[in-house]
């Protein structure tokens, strides 16, 4: 019995180890280390479409490993990286780019973080003035004297004969 289990998890473990190798990026070889770098960081660039958050070199999911090897297919067959990158773009749209073009298409994505920011400012200021400038939001004469009055009264962890007072002032 305690072979058997041996032999179960020794296949389960190949399985596992054949198809984790099967993404792995020493499969793709280059005559020059140079050639291997330039594929490496071309790979980082480009965006996973089915994980949208990790690069095609990070990326396990199959569509990331068909576009890892179209990038190495046409890489091996000379074309530029420019060119690799035109046709990944025509093909899926800039959304295949970690760090799109700024043109038209992409103001929204682009600046939205700015118009984002100049709203929430314009939000903020806006509530500090009408804040500092109404006179509803401003303490009444009673209000103010019981302020002032709970604040020069000792607080009851400090002891004194007036904390049962001050008590009876913040309960009211």
């Amino acid at each position: 019995m305690p072979i058997e289990l041996l032999r179960t998890i020794l296949v389960v473990g190949l399985l596992a180890a054949s198809t984790a190798s099967a993404y792995t990026l020493e499969a793709f070889t280059f005559e020059d280390p140079a050639q291997a770098a330039v594929f490496r960081e071309l790979i980082e660039e480009l965006r996973c479409l089915v994980c949208q958050n990790e690069s095609l070199a990070g990326s396990q999911a199959e569509l990331a490993h068909d576009l890892r090897e179209e990038v190495y297919r046409r890489f091996r067959a000379g074309e530029s990286r420019d060119e690799i990158v035109d046709f990944l773009v025509a093909r899926y749209g800039d959304f295949v780019l970690y760090d799109p073009p700024l043109k038209p298409a992409t103001y929204l994505l682009w600046f939205s973080p700015f118009l984002l920011i100049a709203v929430g400012a314009w939000l903020l200021l806006r509530t500090l003035l009408r804040k500092r400038h109404d006179p509803d939001l401003a303490l009444s004469g009673p209000e103010q004297e019981r302020l002032r009055t709970l604040l020069a009264s000792p607080r009851p962890d400090q002891g004194g004969s007036d904390s049962n007072k001050s008590d009876r002032d913040i309960s009211k």
